[in-house]
C-alpha cells in the first residue's frame, strides 16, 4: 500500500469521526488505567457495566485499596478472569500509593512496571489520558491493519511498529481509536461489512463481501 492511499484512508476515517475516543467509561487517568486493565479478554460493554458500580465507591488508588481484593471482586465478578484482575488492581493501587503519590505516572517504564499492565494498556493510557501519539494494537487493530494492508505484520508488536512508521504525524494521536472502532463495527472478524465500508475502494483485502 502506498503513502497516498494510506493518507486517503486515514482522512476518510477522520472525516467520519473527527474526535474519536475510547468506549470505556472513565473520568480520570486512574479510572482509565483500571478500566483498561479490566478489559483484557473482556468487552468494553462488560467492563463499563462493572465500573459504573465500582468507580463511585473507589475513585482513587487509596479508596480502591480500602476495598481490598474481595471488595474489588464483588464489583467485577461479571468480568472474565476477575480473580486475577482483582489481585492485580490491588497490587497496582498499592504501588501507585506508595511510589507515585496516588497518581498515575505519565511514564512508560513506570506504567509497564504495574501488575497486570502490559504494553497495550500502557499505550492506551498514554494516548487517551495524556494525549501521547502512541498506538495500542489489539485484536481489532491487528485484523484491520493486516486485512486492509494498511500496516501488515505477523504479531501485534510488528503491526505497532509498522503503524508508527507509516502513519503521518497528523493522524497518530487518533489512529488507534479509528482502527479499533472500524474493526469493532465494520471490518468485523467473521464477515467484514465491505458493502457499507467508507474505505472499501482503498482497502486491499481480496475477498470482499457485499
Amino acid at each position: 500500500m502506498n503513502k497516498q492511499k494510506r493518507i486517503e484512508i486515514l482522512s476518510r476515517l477522520r472525516a467520519a469521526n473527527p474526535e474519536p475516543t475510547t468506549e470505556l467509561e472513565y473520568s480520570s487517568p486512574f479510572e482509565l488505567l483500571i478500566a483498561v486493565l479490566l478489559s483484557a479478554q473482556a468487552t468494553d460493554v462488560g467492563v463499563n457495566k462493572a465500573t459504573r458500580h465500582l468507580f463511585p465507591v473507589a475513585r482513587s488508588p487509596q479508596a480502591m485499596l480500602d476495598l481490598g481484593v474481595d471488595g474489588v471482586k464483588h464489583y467485577i465478578k461479571t468480568i472474565g478472569l476477575f480473580n486475577t484482575k482483582a489481585e492485580n488492581v490491588i497490587k497496582t493501587c498499592r504501588i501507585l500509593v506508595e511510589q507515585h503519590g496516588g497518581e498515575v505516572p505519565e511514564n512508560r517504564e513506570a506504567l509497564e512496571a504495574l501488575p497486570g499492565v502490559g504494553r497495550k494498556t500502557v499505550n492506551v493510557v498514554l494516548n487517551t489520558a495524556f494525549r501521547w501519539p502512541t498506538i495500542a494494537v489489539d485484536t481489532h487493530i491487528f485484523r484491520v491493519s493486516n486485512r486492509t494492508k494498511l500496516a501488515p505484520g505477523k504479531n501485534v508488536d510488528a503491526v505497532e511498529q509498522k503503524l508508527l512508521k507509516v502513519v503521518p504525524a497528523e493522524f497518530k494521536l487518533d489512529v488507534h481509536h479509528w482502527l479499533i472502532l472500524h474493526g469493532r463495527y465494520t471490518c468485523v472478524a467473521r464477515k467484514p461489512k465491505c458493502g457499507s465500508c467508507i474505505i472499501e475502494d482503498l482497502c486491499e483485502f481480496k475477498e470482499k463481501t457485499d
